[in-house]
């Protein structure tokens, strides 16, 4: 009797042992449990640590409730101003309602997946080239609202979107960088110029300074020479003052007009020479 009794009780424990192993859930930190009892949701979410469902009647499904990082494959496109890019972006998102993910969608990364692709697509079709290339910021926050609107839905909320890279034609990339070359070529010449004419008004201010004082513009000169013997070159290049050129010149000009007013002075001493020949001719025919 006592024996049956023993053998009973060892039954009873093992079942006991075997129910709880069946029974017996573990839910990790990161992760919640959605119980499906014959099908039906049970409206309490199992939260981590240790828990008990019924074998055989209840189903339990742990739902990660970690940032996922999604990559969204390249989409190809025609932007507004008809250019054709292809975009590749990642978007981060996480689940906040378990039992809205198990119940509401099939497959939420899936359908994560889809949707970010479907609006990186209206996303390029609706922005021009160059806010795809620099206003990204603008153009995330779009993607991110067009994303998170359905994936409310479904216990998911998008936590950032970003674009990654836009690759653009090989013939597209050569006239943006001939344009960039072009416009820095622009710039620089804006700038020299403008150089050029803040110096011309500083040389004129000098000028007029030297004009006043006659002998700044020799002091400058020596600082020249100066300058240029500094370098320990064999030829030494000197320069010439301009007043110098200009004296000589007026000096050739005065030796001119008085060369030619000398020359209207001067007698006309042919027409005598002429004149005594004949009166030369004339005595000896008289003699005769």
């Amino acid at each position: 009797m006592v024996q049956e009794l023993l053998v009973a009780v060892g039954m009873a424990g093992s079942a006991a042992v075997l129910y709880v192993m069946a029974a017996a859930r573990v839910v990790k930190q990161y992760e919640r449990g959605v119980v499906l009892r014959l099908g039906r949701l049970r409206s309490e979410v199992r939260q981590p640590g240790f828990t008990m469902i019924v074998p055989g009647v209840d189903r339990l499904r742990k739902v990660n409730m970690q940032i996922i990082t999604m990559p969204v494959p390249a989409q190809e496109g025609i932007t507004r101003d008809n250019v054709t890019v292809c975009v590749d972006a990642v978007v981060y998102f996480k689940v906040v309602e378990a039992d809205k993910a198990v119940v509401n969608v099939e497959d939420y990364r899936f359908a994560v997946s889809q949707m970010a692709q479907t609006s990186l697509r209206s996303i390029i079709g609706k922005s021009d080239l160059d806010d795809l290339l620099s206003n990204r910021e603008k153009l995330n926050q779009g993607l991110e609202l067009m994303i998170d609107s359905p994936a409310v839905g479904w216990g998911v909320q998008i936590d950032r979107v970003e674009i990654k890279d836009v690759s653009l034609p090989e013939t597209m990339k050569r006239s943006m960088a001939r344009q960039a070359e072009a416009d820095r070529e622009r710039r620089a010449r804006v700038i020299n110029a403008d150089a050029e004419l803040q110096a011309s008004k500083k040389l004129a201010e000098a000028a007029h300074q030297m004009a006043e004082e006659p002998a700044a513009l020799q002091l400058r000169l020596l600082q020249t020479v100066v300058a240029v013997a500094a370098e320990k070159n064999s030829t030494l290049v000197l320069p010439f003052p301009v007043e110098l050129l200009r004296f000589l010149e007026r000096s050739t000009q005065q030796a001119a007009q008085q060369a030619t007013q000398s020359a209207q002075a001067t007698p006309a001493l042919p027409t005598a020479v002429e004149e005594a020949p004949d009166a030369a001719t004339n005595g000896h025919a008289a003699r005769t």
